[in-house]
């Protein structure tokens, strides 16, 4: 199969559509939707998918803002991909980065003989979903058959070389877990080694391989760029780098030391801004103690003149 070509409408049919999801909440919405996968006989161990897309959700939420989530699993299904679309009116929490409820769930399970699928779905999928004429179509469609159409427009393709689509700030967690790992006691190790078989399941085999490659040689594989700078090597990368790494959830690598670039995260985002605030307040309120300090000087002065003239005054 060539995904360069490949449309979701060769994965979806209206069948598949829940227009109206009669779920409340997250939990329930996903039950929802693997049931109308197993009467499509698509999946055929529901339990199963259920438990290993709720441990997803435990790790992280699938939501990605704007109203839109794709809880996902990868485990044996009948064909190469099993894919179940749900829309709530009303809106379902999925504790979303943006914080707004979820209108739209595109829930996806796939073989594990194919670890890279789900890779070029979610990259079509976030290409599509990223422009809000797009997103109003969707919550806009009328009925299932127009969703459908919608839907059935987005297309798979291949990153390109220097850029490999990717959840970013789950390799940054594998990462992370790996790190952990070291040094955890043996109380704590089963769960790390969970976590990190999660994440690993989601990302493809050669993004892998040169992950576990760079752990090894340099004891970390991701890094961030800070104001256009790598933070491994210290180098600038290029500006049209830079500038798409910015916000991004993309996963690049550096041309200098060959590690994964990212995005800084939020939080840490936020504690550099902090900074630069409060630095510009010290220098504000040295500025301001200075000007004081020679305000000051400058009537101590005034008045030792005023004294000096009253005396000869005096004198005379």
């Amino acid at each position: 199969m060539n995904l360069r070509e490949t449309y979701f409408g060769e994965f979806l049919k209206p069948s598949q559509i829940t227009f109206e999801l009669k779920s409340k909440d997250k939990l329930e919405a996903i039950e929802e939707l693997l049931d109308s996968l197993v009467k499509q006989k698509l999946i055929n161990n529901k339990n199963l998918t259920l438990t290993r897309i709720i441990d997803r959700e435990n790790l992280e939420s699938t939501a990605l803002g704007h109203g839109i989530a794709v809880p996902h699993a990868r485990v044996d299904t009948e064909g190469q991909i099993a894919v179940a679309v749900g829309r709530s009116a009303e809106g379902i929490n999925f504790e979303a980065p943006d914080g707004q409820p979820v209108h739209l769930i595109i829930l996806v399970v796939w073989n594990p003989t194919i670890p890279g699928l789900f890779n070029h779905l979610f990259a079509g999928l976030a290409r599509f979903l990223v422009k809000p004429e797009n997103r109003e179509r969707l919550f806009g469609a009328k009925d299932k058959n127009e969703l459908y159409s919608v839907l059935s427009e987005i297309q798979f393709s291949f990153p390109r070389e220097d850029k490999i689509i990717n959840r970013a700030s789950l390799l940054k967690k594998l990462q992370d877990i790996e790190m952990k790992i070291r040094r955890a006691p043996k109380d704590r190790l089963e769960e790390l080694q969970k976590h990190r078989s999660l994440i690993r399941e989601e990302l493809d085999q050669s993004l892998l391989a040169r992950f576990d490659l760079l752990m090894d040689r340099y004891g970390y594989a991701v890094a961030e760029v800070i104001e256009g700078v790598c933070q491994s090597c210290n180098m600038s990368v290029s500006t049209q780098m830079a500038s798409a790494i910015v916000e991004s959830n993309d996963i690049y690598v550096c041309e200098n030391c060959g590690k994964y670039l990212i995005s800084p995260r939020k939080k840490e985002k936020l504690t550099r801004e902090r900074e630069k605030i409060e630095k510009v307040r010290a220098e504000k309120e040295k500025v301001e103690s200075e000007k004081k300090i020679q305000a000051a000087g400058k009537i101590k002065k005034l008045k030792k003149t005023g004294t000096e003239i009253s005396k000869k005054k005096l004198a005379r």
